[in-house]
């Protein structure tokens, strides 16, 4: 390994990702209990990962072109319907000063 990937490493590892941003602003909008709740949904949203890591869907993307590229094609799918939500979004973004209540059910499910 080389200076420059552990540096690079480092970097990455040390940066705050969407997880930490959004475990802060449910913490500093409804407080800390609801700041662990959505740091226990971000930690659910690993787990589809670490589940098709463990049977092994990596080695089988590898082998199956078809597999990999129907995956891919999907990824496209989502990422094409995310954008035009985004785009179709009318109004300025804006701060509420109320801030409405949310069970630990909708913080995990928004986290994950």
């Amino acid at each position: 390994m080389s200076i420059e990937f552990l540096v690079t490493s480092l970097i990455i590892v040390a940066s705050p990702g969407t997880g930490v941003l959004y475990t802060l602003a449910a913490g500093l909008t409804r407080g800390s209990r609801a700041s662990m709740i959505a740091a226990i949904g971000c930690t659910l949203g690993i787990v589809p990962h670490m589940a098709a890591a463990i049977m092994g869907l990596a080695a089988l993307l590898h082998t199956s072109a078809l597999a990999f590229q129907t995956l891919k094609y999907l990824g496209v799918a989502y990422l094409i319907y995310m954008a035009w939500n985004a785009l179709r979004e009318r109004g300025a973004l804006r701060v509420d000063s109320e801030v409405d209540a949310k069970s630990a059910t909708q913080v995990i499910v928004s986290a994950s």
